[in-house]
């Protein structure tokens, strides 16, 4: 008879021990999940974050090429009687304009850092647009036709809008994830 009241006892402490690995397990999964989610999305947000930075990057480089640019042509149009002290001006930009670059070749390190080649390749290739411009356009140099000068400031301007198309894609993908 004594064995019989030992029975519910056991019974209970075994449905006691089961609840509890059956709840442990339980949030155990639910923990890691979680856990995963979280990580999937901490790494959408970090590289949401190295995009917005790149943009910005592009952003300042352009707004720097625009005001080079509008210097050269002014150099152009004025020739000799241009005022020396935009001549000063024009070489400060020129100067920071090559600061610049060297964002260009952190994002482009960054793009292929993330895997993205096409948009990389893209960049570069805006980067080489606005050397050849400096290049070719320049102060003092008189065989250049203004169309000419606003034919090549336009390619450069196609080339930033491709690379902001694929950068504005993969954006969009990202914070719709």
């Amino acid at each position: 008879m004594e064995s019989l009241n030992y029975w519910p006892m056991l019974e209970s402490s075994i449905n006691i021990a089961l609840g509890a690995i059956i709840a442990g397990v339980s949030t155990w999964v639910v923990m890691r999940q979680k856990d995963v989610y979280q990580d999937k999305l901490e790494n959408g947000d970090r590289r949401v974050d190295i995009l917005e930075a790149i943009s910005t990057d592009v952003g300042q480089v352009n707004h720097i090429f625009a005001k080079y640019s509008a210097l050269v042509i002014e150099s152009y149009r004025f020739g000799d009687q241009w005022p020396q002290g935009r001549r000063e001006e024009l070489s400060q930009v020129n100067a920071d304009l090559i600061k610049e670059f060297k964002k260009l070749a952190d994002a482009e390190t960054r793009l292929l850092m993330l895997g993205e080649k096409l948009m990389e390749r893209s960049l570069r290739l805006y980067g080489a647009k606005i050397a050849h411009f400096r290049k070719e356009v320049f102060v003092g140099r008189q065989d250049i036709k203004e169309p000419d000068i606003v034919s090549m400031k336009q390619d450069v301007a196609t080339q930033r809008e491709k690379f902001y198309d694929l950068l504005s894609k993969r954006y969009d993908r990202l914070i719709a994830a």
